[in-house]
């Protein structure tokens, strides 16, 4: 994970620092490029590839890996508007079972007999409510131009609950299906923690 993470940090900080900000949605300030990370202010040392939290505290590997992959990856393409399930993306239907059953399952389980539920957890987790989607979907904006969304449909006596965390269908060009992959995880995990709290 090292290694590649320096790898990433090598290929970000090679690139020229107007088109980062550019494809990134970012802003150069002071040799940094500033962008938002799951809504809070972070700091790429333009120099280094290095990423910082808004008080110069170095963010953890997983983090700074994510946001590498996004500045690494981004095509500087705006979001669709238009959302796709996992097994839509790249190589998603390969590996979509398995991320279904670590996202979308666990939520239908924890929120399907209570959507009101997940909407005060979304909520506090900053998301925009998406009411023409369903009545339990919202918008979240892990970085600048990838959002991604979590839809609920309650069950009843017929079919069971259904949960997915979908994805702009403009997101391959913003990160890795593996990269989505993980924030996907890291959403769904947000929501489950937002509900216990």
């Amino acid at each position: 994970m090292l290694v590649q993470l320096q790898e990433l940090r090598h290929i970000v900080s090679s690139r020229p620092p107007q088109t980062l900000a550019a494809a990134s949605g970012g802003k150069l300030q002071d040799g940094f490029l500033e962008i938002a990370y799951w809504g809070s202010p972070v700091r790429c040392e333009l120099k280094t590839g290095k990423i910082f939290s808004d008080d110069m505290q170095q963010l953890s590997t997983f983090d700074q890996s994510m946001i590498l992959f996004y500045l690494r990856t981004s095509d500087g393409t705006p979001p669709a508007d238009h959302w796709v399930s996992f097994r839509e993306l790249p190589g998603g239907v390969f590996y979509n079972q398995a991320f279904q059953g670590y996202t979308g399952r666990l939520l239908a389980e924890r929120f399907g007999n209570n959507p009101e539920m997940l909407n005060a957890a979304a909520a506090a987790v900053s998301g925009t409510h998406l009411p023409a989607l369903c009545p339990a979907a919202w918008r979240f904006l892990p970085l600048p131009k990838l959002p991604l969304a979590v839809a609920l449909w309650p069950g009843d006596d017929e079919l069971p609950s259904q949960a997915k965390i979908l994805f702009d269908a403009a997101a391959g060009g913003k990160m890795t299906t593996d990269g989505l992959a993980l924030l996907g995880a890291r959403l769904a995990s947000m929501l489950l923690k937002a509900a216990s709290s």
